[in-house]
Order: C-alpha cells, then sequence, then structure tokens
C-alpha cells in the first residue's frame, strides 16, 4: 500500500513538471548580449553593375599650348582687283638740284620750228594723197573709198573684204548725204551700199539689214516711188542702192554696179593712217 502511494506521489511530481509552461511550449528565453566579433575577411568581388546616368559637365581646362606652324598651303585663285584707294600724304620736298648748264636755245628753237614747218607740209600731201589721189572720204572714225569696179553685190561685199573692210553702210544722215556727194562728184549716178534684204518672215512680209547681218537702224532714205511701191523686197531685187541724190531704191543682186567700201580708222592708223588696200 505504501509502495503505490510513493509511486503515485512520484508520477503526480513527474506530471507537473512537465505540465510546466516553460516545458510544453519550446521557448528560449534570450541570453546577455554578447561581445563584438572580429572584422571578417574581405570577400570576392562583385559583378559590374549598369551604367548610370553621365554627370554634369566638369570646368573648362586651361587653354593649351599654341602649336607650330604648319606647312605651307596651295596658292588660292587670284581675287578681283580693289577699288583705287584714297590719295596719299604728299611726300617731303626733294633736295635742291644743282644748277643746269647753259643751252644755246636759240638754235634748237630754230631746229624745232623747221621740224614743224615739214610737219605741216607732210600732213598736208598725206592729206592731198588721201583725199585726190586714192579719192578717200573719211569721218571721225571711218574712211570711205568709191571703187570704181563694175561688180554683183555679193562680189563687190567679198571685194571690200579683201581690202580689210566692208560695204558702206549708210547708218545716219551725215553719213548717207557724205556718201551721196562721194557719188555725185566722181560723175555717178548710182552705187552699191551694203544694205540687203532678209528672208522673209512667216506672214511673208520681209525687211531690210545691212551687210553685216545687224539690224537696219532709225535712219532710212527710200525714194517716194520706193514707198509707193512697198518695201517689201521682191525675190530679184533683194539688195539696195545709193543714188547721188541720197535717195535708197531697191535693185536687183545680180546687176554690176560700183560700189563703196568703208575701212574704221584703227588706234595705229588714226591720225593720217589709210585702209590696208585702195588698189
Amino acid at each position: 500500500m505504501s509502495r503505490l502511494f510513493r509511486l503515485f506521489l512520484f508520477l503526480s511530481c513527474v506530471c507537473s513538471i512537465f505540465a510546466s509552461p516553460e516545458v510544453c511550449t519550446n521557448s528560449l528565453i534570450p541570453g546577455a548580449k554578447g561581445d563584438q566579433g572580429g572584422v571578417g575577411e574581405q570577400g570576392e568581388e562583385g559583378k559590374l553593375g549598369k551604367n548610370g546616368p553621365p554627370g554634369l559637365p566638369g570646368v573648362p581646362g586651361e587653354p593649351g599650348l599654341k602649336g607650330e606652324v604648319g606647312p605651307t598651303g596651295k596658292m588660292g585663285p587670284i581675287g578681283e582687283r580693289g577699288d583705287k584707294g584714297p590719295k596719299g600724304f604728299d611726300g617731303p620736298a626733294g633736295l635742291k638740284g644743282k644748277a643746269g648748264a647753259t643751252c644755246d636755245c636759240g638754235r634748237y628753237r630754230k631746229v624745232v620750228g623747221q621740224l614743224d614747218e615739214n610737219l605741216g607740209k607732210l600732213r598736208n600731201t598725206i592729206k592731198f594723197v588721201k583725199n585726190v589721189v586714192l579719192g578717200l572720204k573719211e569721218t571721225e572714225d571711218r574712211y570711205y573709198l568709191l571703187v570704181k569696179e563694175p561688180k554683183k553685190f555679193r562680189e563687190a561685199s567679198t571685194n571690200c573684204k579683201l581690202r580689210g573692210g566692208t560695204l558702206a553702210k549708210p547708218k545716219t544722215n551725215n553719213i548717207n548725204r557724205l556718201m551721196a556727194d562721194y557719188i555725185s562728184q566722181a560723175g555717178l549716178m548710182r552705187v552699191y551700199v551694203g544694205v540687203q534684204a532678209q528672208s522673209k518672215d512667216m506672214d511673208g512680209t520681209g525687211s531690210y539689214i545691212y551687210a553685216n547681218s545687224t539690224p537696219l537702224q532709225e535712219f532710212a532714205a527710200w525714194s517716194q516711188d520706193q514707198l509707193y511701191s512697198g518695201l517689201s523686197p521682191a525675190t530679184n531685187s533683194s539688195c539696195v542702192e545709193l543714188l547721188s541724190t541720197g535717195t535708197w531704191n531697191n535693185v536687183e543682186c545680180e546687176a554690176s554696179l560700183f560700189f563703196i567700201c568703208e575701212f574704221p580708222k584703227s588706234k595705229r592708223r588714226g591720225r593720217g593712217g589709210t585702209p590696208a588696200s585702195t588698189a
């Protein structure tokens, strides 16, 4: 009996122990904070991360040193001529020259006077040769030669070109009058001049041009008969003759007439020069 009672007490004690909340819940009570541990070893290098956003511009650096002179480049094209610059200041007066030698001016004046007299005679001789012997007429910029060789219009034009000129073109009233007087003084009635008909237009009408293919200017001296009959050139009369009266008429280009050539005065022969050929 006493043994059973003792066993009962033992079992009660054991049950009371296992019934304690600390044992049944398995909860741990934290202890006090321990001392700080030592520094661990350095870990391995991590992977490269993504590029971050660009940073702000930095402060400009100081200018670098001046570089060496480069090689000489090719020469460029010549530029246009510039405007004339302003007149410069007058320079200082030069030194006074040495006294000259005594001149025998009277003798030289006599020689110069004799030369002037001879030059005047020579000019008159040249004028006589041009106007009388050669029979030339002239204006400020041209010579005119009456050729007394009957030729057709095309042949006359070629003959003037061989002489170094062209068929005369009466472009103004003064030139037309000079040529008409030239014809009258030679005892002639009519000659070829450098005016001819142009090919007919689409409407069938025709017009006149100078022998060098330039258009006829404002001046014209058509005769009254020609104006009444009309200025449209016919097929067989497409050239122009100048009468001694100073008027123009249509004429057949195949007719053989005398003609007048004109020659420009070049700078070289502007003072008394003559055409290339007057034969």
